[in-house]
């Protein structure tokens, strides 16, 4: 019973343009394929189409109300307002239905496709009913020129179908009521509001009809709820993500093959420098191997350095916790410390709380790092002297407040230089201390790796007169540990040769010189080798039957890696014999990616002998 008078025509003017305006916007972007998109679009063209047949009919049943085409447009107006109500009840039911028929990205699964298609041929058919319905009912139209409307059961009709669709939505929503503040919802909710409004008004001043200019609103209206990013920024973003990535796994990749290639020749040098200082050479040659030592262990701690920091700004560096005994820890930490130290005439004092557990859970690798990088700083720093390392504790409950502090009297920190002492390759006073080497990467990463354990670290220095570093980490009491005594880092038993006499190993390298290095390294323990330089030799001799003790197996190699040589010796049947991975890919997180591949241990280049000592004693010195 719509009535309106030709003033009224500004509302309908006003919603066809700011719906123009939408039209425009919406049609001109870029824009996911969804089903709620398509919907839009055809709510977009429906109410364009309601709105000009509204104008059209008004105009005409007022400027002549006789005219063959007046009754028949009203007809096809109410067919085009119905028309929008039964495509926003599909849209309804879509966005309340989506959710169960959805994968993980909010696309629509195939069997879903078809159930949609069927709810909308179903909605078509009862809207094509509808329609023929009103077009062949009677309607009645009242103009006096000034005031027209529509009535009779055509006019009925429509608006009783049209409210049956709003109670139909309810009734979704109600449904639903757990997603009910979905801001999808908030479209229908306004038509709801706005046709109650409407008809008050109307029954009011009954010039006035809202409805269409209603419909126009709401359509606007959710074009900002539906789910249509700006897809010119995501493939923007998404761009910048994948270039991102690329040159990260670049980064990886090139600092992997880095280490490695630097650990090969490292190998070497740190091999044959071992085995020298074993032989019966004269002091100052001895002197001078050692020296030749100590520079390869520094490149070995830049390279180091530069990895974990890579990892740490990758977010891949793990903590990985486990039961350990700080004592060892801190005995083992004092004990290197001392022998950097050297012939400086520095006093090194300890002082560790007697009250500290004897086993923690935590990254025990990690604490052990942090601590030597702040010692290992302390000593770069100091000439004469004292270095103080102290540890205290505090516990709450089942756990420990370890608070570490490194003090030293050495050259100390300028104030306003402090807060750059945590950032990478920076270092200060270099034009005073231009013998002191290193990279300024140990703070750096000590910082990182304090922060990564949830941990706080304090520096206090005077300028001249020292510095202290202090470092509070909490960490689990284990009350009953799992690990035997002397399980984790204790002191060495010594090796018994005699039970290695009759011992046989197969070391496996693509590289000549890691061959020779560590069948040298090996023939101090009177350990019989024998060279390979192809995992393919290597499954060969398995294959012959031939019998090792112990298997050293290099995983950088052409053709066939460490790890694929592995698994094809594991497919030989009676293969048990221990193979221990050793290799120059040293990166942080390596010993655990080999120990799942399946070896039984893991060794690095260059060969550390304590860690060699550590592999015979374990695989080949017992009875």
């Amino acid at each position: 019973m719509g009535c309106i008078e030709m003033g009224s025509l500004y509302f309908q003017i006003a919603s066809l343009f700011y719906l123009g305006l939408i039209m425009i916007i919406y049609c001109t972007k870029k824009k996911r394929n969804t089903l709620e998109n398509k919907i839009y679009l055809g709510l977009l063209i429906v109410t364009f189409i309601a709105l000009i047949l509204d104008m059209a009919s008004v105009y005409l049943a007022i400027v002549n109300p006789t005219h063959f085409f007046a009754n028949p447009l009203c007809k096809l107006y109410l067919v085009g307002i119905l028309g929008w109500v039964f495509l926003f009840t599909y849209y309804v039911f879509v966005i309340s239905s989506k959710k169960n028929y959805s994968d993980e990205e909010g696309n629509l699964k195939k069997a879903s496709k078809i159930y949609f298609k069927k709810a909308f041929y179903i909605l078509l058919f009862i809207y094509l009913i509808s329609s023929l319905i009103i077009l062949l009912i009677p309607l009645n139209v009242y103009s006096d020129g000034n005031l027209m409307y529509t009535y009779g059961p055509s006019a009925t009709f429509s608006y009783t179908v049209a409210g049956i669709c709003v109670v139909f939505w309810l009734v979704i929503m109600l449904s639903n009521y757990k997603e009910i503040k979905d801001k999808k919802y908030l479209p229908a909710f306004a038509f709801i509001v706005l046709a109650t409004i409407s008809v008050i008004i109307q029954a009011t001043f009954p010039e006035i009809l809202l409805v269409t200019s209603a419909a126009a609103f709401i359509t606007v209206l959710t074009y900002f709820t539906i789910e249509n990013p700006d897809l010119k920024l995501i493939n923007e973003l998404n761009f910048a993500r994948e270039q991102a990535e690329k040159a990260n796994n670049a980064k990886s990749e090139f600092l992997s093959s880095m280490s490695h290639e630097i650990r090969t020749p490292l190998n070497a040098i740190v091999g044959f420098s071992q085995a020298l200082v074993e032989e019966e050479i004269s002091n100052e040659a001895k002197e001078e191997v050692n020296d030749i030592i100590m520079a390869s262990e520094n490149l070995l701690e830049i390279v180091n350095g530069i990895l974990d920091i890579s990892k740490i700004e990758a977010n891949k560096l793990e903590i990985v916790n486990t039961e350990y005994e700080p004592m060892k820890i801190l005995e083992e930490l004092v004990s290197l410390s001392k022998a950097r130290l050297g012939e400086k005439p520095i006093e090194f004092r300890t002082n560790f709380d007697s009250l500290l557990p004897k086993t923690l859970f935590g990254d025990y690798m990690r604490i052990k790092q942090i601590i030597l990088n702040l010692l290992t700083n302390a000593i770069k720093y100091t000439k004469t002297g004292y270095i103080e390392f102290r540890v205290n504790c505090i516990q709450k409950g089942n756990i420990c407040r370890l608070i570490v502090s490194v003090e030293d009297s050495g050259i100390g920190i300028q104030k306003d230089k402090i807060d750059k002492l945590f950032t990478k390759f920076e270092r200060f006073d270099i034009e005073k201390n231009i013998t002191i080497e290193g990279t300024g990467l140990g703070l750096a990463i000590t910082k990182k790796l304090v922060e990564l354990m949830n941990g706080k670290i304090v520096v206090q220095s005077i300028y001249g007169q020292g510095s202290k570093f202090t470092v509070a980490l909490d960490q689990q009491i284990v009350i009953t540990p799992t690990i035997s005594t002397g399980e984790t880092i204790s002191k060495e038993d010594p090796i018994d040769l005699s039970l290695l006499a009759d011992k046989k190993v197969l070391i496996v390298d693509d590289n000549k010189i890691n061959l020779k290095v560590a069948s040298r390294l090996l023939k101090d323990y009177n350990i019989k080798t024998v060279e390979s330089d192809s995992g393919f030799e290597c499954i060969n001799r398995i294959l012959q039957k031939e019998e090792y003790d112990l298997i050293f197996l290099d995983d950088m190699m052409p053709r066939m890696s460490g790890v694929e040589t592995l698994k094809k010796l594991k497919e030989i049947s009676n293969f048990h014999t221990p193979t221990i991975a050793l290799t120059a890919n040293a990166i942080s997180g390596m010993k655990e990616k080999y120990l799942k591949e399946g070896f039984d241990d893991y060794l690095s280049k260059p060969i550390d002998r304590k860690e060699l000592n550590r592999v015979i004693r374990k695989f080949l010195n017992t009875k």
